[in-house]
């Protein structure tokens, strides 16, 4: 298992209580991209979408990234 980063978008989603739909729009991305990024296949975000992200759902980039390290069992 690889070293991975997580999206908590739907963590902040129920947190702001925000549909999907509505964070998209919001960010100015299309729902199958922000799709994307909130089931973590997303391989790269830019900064300035995660600019939009934290604005829109009111937090900190750490707050919807987590790093995990992966396991020895890979």
């Amino acid at each position: 298992m690889e070293d991975e980063i997580i999206f908590n978008i739907d963590v902040m989603l129920a947190r702001r209580k925000m549909s999907l739909t509505e964070l998209a729009e919001r960010v100015g991305i299309t729902v199958a991209n922000m799709s994307i990024l909130k089931t973590g296949k997303a391989k790269a975000i830019k900064v300035s979408t995660l600019a939009k992200l934290c604005s829109a759902l009111d937090c900190q980039p750490g707050d919807l990234l987590e790093f995990r390290r992966g396991g020895e069992d890979a």
